[in-house]
């Protein structure tokens, strides 16, 4: 399997928080070469701020694995990780992140901030960035023009 085939399984969870009228973000982490988890946005429905896809994906994958230590995993999202998330990606040691779209005002593994590399820090991530990145920045542009005709934030 290849980094496009796990990135259109998270294409396809983006579909999923589209057809929601969520923003359309999908994850998915990968353990060998099986998917053991599989999320999307989910803030509106839960009313919760923290219900990234990345989020959803870690706590599914923890339960999963019955560990809160994602080691071997792989985790694949439609785009760049913000700050909240990559602090989860840190903290659950997950050692490969591949995005999709890089997110120019709010990235954080690599367009604003760098955390997933900082040597600052106890853990670091092997970044994969661009994978489907037109695919992954087309479904959110096709929405948030949607957002903006309809009057909303």
């Amino acid at each position: 399997m290849t980094h496009e085939h796990y990135m259109q399984l998270a294409l396809e969870q983006a579909q999923q928080a589209l057809a929601a009228n969520e923003v359309p973000v999908g994850a998915v982490i990968v353990q060998g070469q099986r998917v053991i988890a599989a999320a999307h946005n989910q803030r509106e429905m839960l009313r919760d701020p923290t219900a990234h896809a990345e989020m959803l994906a870690i706590t599914q994958a923890a339960s999963y694995l019955g560990d809160w230590r994602l080691e071997g995993c792989t985790l694949y999202v439609t785009l760049e990780p913000c700050i909240m998330c990559c602090g989860a990606i840190l903290l659950a040691r997950v050692p490969t992140v591949v995005y999709g779209a890089t997110d120019p005002k709010a990235g954080a593994a690599g367009s604003l901030f760098h955390l997933l590399s900082d040597p600052r820090l106890n853990h670091r991530c092997q970044v994969v960035g661009g994978i489907r990145a037109g695919p992954c920045g087309d479904i959110l542009t096709r929405f948030f023009q949607a957002q903006r005709r309809l009057g909303k934030k």
